[in-house]
């Protein structure tokens, strides 16, 4: 397996250095981490052991964000503030997006519809961070 190496301009990484690599791979559905041990991708497990993650994140009202198997599991009580999908989203208006139906609040913005949720607007980036932390 070649592992891509990027490096500072005018600086050369030495081949023989151990270094750790990690990818993380954003689905619509799940999510996972692997990181590269003796030449070999390997999945990371979370907490609870498993490989996968759902691809879920539930905004608070009181500032608090939900991920994974728990967001997911308040996805019906909870629905405008928990979020799963988004990827069919993004690069939309929210013009766009209200004709998908998707039961969120939708907030339009410059380049891409936001979310209202009830710990405030969320959108690209900022998704899967409280909003007050989104840059």
């Amino acid at each position: 397996m070649a592992l891509l190496q990027i490096s500072e301009p005018g600086e050369s990484p030495d081949p023989h250095e151990r270094r750790i690599a990690i990818g993380i791979d954003l689905g619509t559905t799940n999510s996972l981490v692997a990181s590269v041990r003796s030449g070999s991708a390997e999945v990371l497990a979370g907490t609870d052991g498993d490989l996968l993650m759902p691809s879920v994140v539930r905004y608070l009202a009181d500032g608090r964000v939900q991920v994974g198997k728990q967001a997911l599991g308040q996805s019906v009580a909870d629905p405008q503030n928990t979020i799963l999908s988004v990827k069919r989203l993004m690069g939309r208006s929210a013009a766009e997006a209200a004709q998908m139906n998707t039961g969120y609040r939708l907030v339009d913005a410059p380049g891409m519809v936001k979310l209202q949720t009830a710990g405030g607007e969320v959108a690209g980036r900022g998704i899967g961070r409280h909003p007050a932390q989104a840059p």
